[in-house]
């Protein structure tokens, strides 16, 4: 596994300059797959905030007045500065939480996706719209803070800013602190795209006091996270009292429902990348797998010689499909939650505790899968967060979409059946906020966010600019 000289990060970009911080705290970051540091990081503290939102809200009346084709001006030019830096955000994702290769191929080419159908969408969208005597016209709520986790920076980081910029608003970036290589070549992208300074400011810390700041600073007038139900949770109660708009992308605890006219060779390889993509670390990994009883001893002999066979190793190798896990406290944390399932009475079918065998370093851990699982069980309710699939059994398609809808969450879900309306009518009846019928690739302008405690409010396409917009009526006399 290659490796790469230290590296010091200073993690603050305010008023269109790479910043001076006042945060004096530093931690080291690590290359999960050799455990060795890459990188020392300085991150910002409540005044970085501050000062971010501060010039964020300078330049936030300029943008409030720039025209259609200056704000796709600004997005185009962000494209290509990010499409410019497509193989750096590619190797910064691999090396800094062991994204496989296929993985981070395809955030590095979103991101910058992401800005250019932003970029077409804004070329007709309706500013003002007439509703009988009224005139509504939808304006920018204001500075907003995009709050972004460590497993997906540039995809993230890309996909929100889009809308907001789309819309009008100026930006305070928190992306976590677990991700400083990510954000690094993110927020030169950013700076090589020469927009207006304040416009987008970024500052990677902790949330006990970046993220808190953002949350209560008066300064900002809207909150776009995307991470854990229990941080949105505390984002949400902090923001309440300045009465900020907030958007929560949460956690998820998806299932894939295989129907019996399935067919289990095209349906099974389906449902495992949906719950395995990216080492398990997804919002939206299906990680609970319901098959018919009637079916259940041919989908677990395929489901087992399929993943028993999945190479773990180093995430640059191109036939990897697991990689290892982005910290040390993300494997403990699965090794728990292995020890969990055995401990309620889960059957392992495959993988356990532990390294995969040949594996001695590095924060792997042998994707596992279990079966005899009850809905009441840790592991069946529980956002995991890494290689680990729960194998529900149901004996009537009304049961199964019981047992989906079984959950405080409900992010996005998954059906594969043999006959496509068969499909669409199951996903109709699923608590979710979306729902993929035989695929796993999402359409990425539909709108996207959960229901239950899995999210408030919708990102992508229209939806997403919608986000950022508060309308305004104008109602005058008729002449």
């Amino acid at each position: 596994m290659e490796e790469r000289t230290m590296r010091e990060i200073k993690g603050g970009y305010i008023n269109g300059e790479f910043a001076r911080l006042h945060g004096a705290e530093t931690i080291e970051s690590l290359n999960p797959a050799t455990e060795q540091p890459i990188a020392m990081v300085r991150l910002a503290d409540r005044d970085d905030a501050r000062n971010a939102i501060a010039a964020a809200c300078a330049v936030q009346p300029f943008l409030r007045d720039t025209s259609r084709a200056e704000r796709i001006d600004m997005l185009h030019s962000l494209q290509a500065a990010i499409l410019a830096r497509t193989d750096d955000i590619r190797e910064a994702t691999i090396e800094e939480y062991g994204g496989p290769l296929a993985r981070a191929q395809w955030v590095s080419r979103y991101a910058s996706d992401c800005l250019s159908r932003t970029a077409d969408l804004l070329k007709d969208f309706p500013f003002e719209r007439q509703i009988g005597d009224a005139s509504v016209r939808l304006e920018p709520v204001g500075v907003s803070a995009l709050i972004v986790p460590w497993n997906s920076i540039a995809g993230t980081i890309c996909s929100k800013l889009a809308s907001a910029l789309a819309a009008g608003c100026a930006t305070v970036i928190k992306p976590s602190e677990l991700a400083p290589l990510q954000t690094q070549v993110v927020t030169e992208a950013l700076h090589a795209a020469k927009l207006p300074a304040g416009a987008v400011n970024v500052v990677l810390g902790r949330g006990s006091d970046v993220g808190d700041e953002l949350s209560i600073n008066p300064g900002v007038r809207k909150i776009s996270f995307t991470g854990s139900t229990s941080t949105g949770k505390h984002i949400a109660r902090a923001a309440v009292d300045t009465m900020k708009r907030v958007s929560l992308s949460l956690s998820g605890k998806s299932a894939s429902i295989v129907l019996p006219d399935a067919d289990l060779d095209s349906a099974i390889p389906l449902a495992l990348n949906a719950a395995l993509m990216n080492n398990g670390q997804a919002c939206v990994n299906g990680t609970r797998l319901l098959v018919p009883r009637i079916r259940l001893n041919e989908a677990l002999s395929l489901v087992e010689r399929t993943v028993s066979a999945m190479p773990v190793g180093d995430p640059r190798d191109p036939a990897t499909v697991i990689g290892p896990l982005s910290t040390r406290s993300q494997y403990e944390r699965i090794q728990r939650y292995i020890q969990v399932g055995l401990a309620q009475g889960a059957t392992l079918v495959t993988g356990g505790e532990g390294r995969p065998d040949g594996l001695t370093k590095g924060f792997f851990v042998k994707p596992t899968v279990f079966a005899d699982v009850h809905p009441e069980m840790d592991i069946a309710k529980e956002e995991i967060f890494g290689p680990v699939l729960c194998v529900l059994a149901y004996d009537s398609e009304d049961e199964a979409i019981r047992m989906a809808n079984d959950s405080i969450y409900g992010l996005q879900a998954y059906v594969f059946s043999g006959r496509q309306e068969h499909g669409v009518a199951i996903a109709s009846a699923l608590e979710a906020g979306s729902v993929l019928v035989n695929r796993i690739v999402p359409e990425t302008m539909a709108p996207f966010g959960g229901v239950k405690q899995s999210g408030v409010g919708r990102e992508f396409g229209v939806y997403g600019l919608e986000a950022f917009l508060e309308p305004k009526s104008i109602v005058s006399p008729k002449h």
